[in-house]
């Protein structure tokens, strides 16, 4: 693909010049222009034309959450990157479908790897719809003192976890701040369905689903979870109509 065109916005100067120097000395980036603040992005954009933007997110006056929704807005928004040194906003840059999030100070590997990410998405999104609705959205948990991105598609089912949910996907089993009712409502069209008041299930990764004297379980990533009464019937209907959409099989 053709070299990217990229926005580093950081209102420290220090910090913007480190980014905009890793930036430039990646091969898969051509252009790159900066800003010290949302405003200055925001007239910049009005000119130029970007295809990802890594931004800082505690800034004066329009901070970088609030910027990428009005990016959002645009015809065709760039792909985002948050680059700060917050732990906090992950939840945030998930419900935004950030490319990746990264903590500073950043490495080139790990800033590489972001790269790679924004040109997947953008390799990936030939129809010129807004990288906001890629199918392989990927959720920024913590592990470790790391943060990393699981993706949608390797969650086998959410557990509620009061005001978190546990994503059970390979092994891992990171908490995230976010209702259940809420995942329940923004995966639904990907395959996942609640089954009790505290699951969602992903339909791709269910192995059986079982009555045993009138009580309903499914087996999902080789652990059986509990199927209330009122949901199997809708559970087993799913499970005969269901097929992955384009582009939302397994890998």
């Amino acid at each position: 693909m053709k070299p990217l065109q990229v926005l580093a916005v950081d209102d420290e100067p220090p910090a913007l010049e480190d980014l905009t120097y890793l930036l430039r000395g990646d091969r898969r980036v051509g252009r790159v222009l900066s800003a010290g603040s949302s405003d200055e992005a925001l007239r910049l954009l009005e000119d130029e034309s970007v295809e990802a933007v890594f931004l800082d997110i505690r800034m004066p006056g329009l901070d970088g959450l609030d910027l990428v929704r009005v990016l959002g807005r645009f015809a065709r928004p760039p792909a985002v990157v948050f680059v700060t040194a917050y732990e906090d906003f992950a939840v945030d840059a998930f419900a935004l479908k950030a490319c990746d999030y990264l903590l500073k100070p950043v490495g080139r590997e790990r800033l590489a790897e972001a790269v790679r990410r924004v040109a997947a998405v953008i390799e990936g999104n030939t129809s010129g719809a807004a990288p906001a609705g890629r199918s392989d959205e990927r959720i920024p948990v913590d592990l470790g003192g790391v943060t990393r991105f699981i993706r949608r598609e390797d969650v086998a089912y959410v557990e509620a976890q009061g005001d978190y949910v546990r994503l059970h996907a390979g092994g891992h089993a990171p908490l995230v701040r976010i209702a259940l009712a809420v995942l329940e409502e923004r995966w639904a069209q990907h395959g996942f369905v609640r089954i009790h008041r505290g699951y969602l299930v992903s339909l791709r990764h269910v192995e059986e689903l079982r009555s045993d004297a009138g009580h309903w379980t499914v087996r999902v990533a080789g652990g059986e979870l509990p199927v209330s009464r009122r949901h199997s019937r809708e559970l087993r209907d799913l499970l005969m109509q269901w097929s992955p959409a384009p582009g939302e099989g397994p890998s």
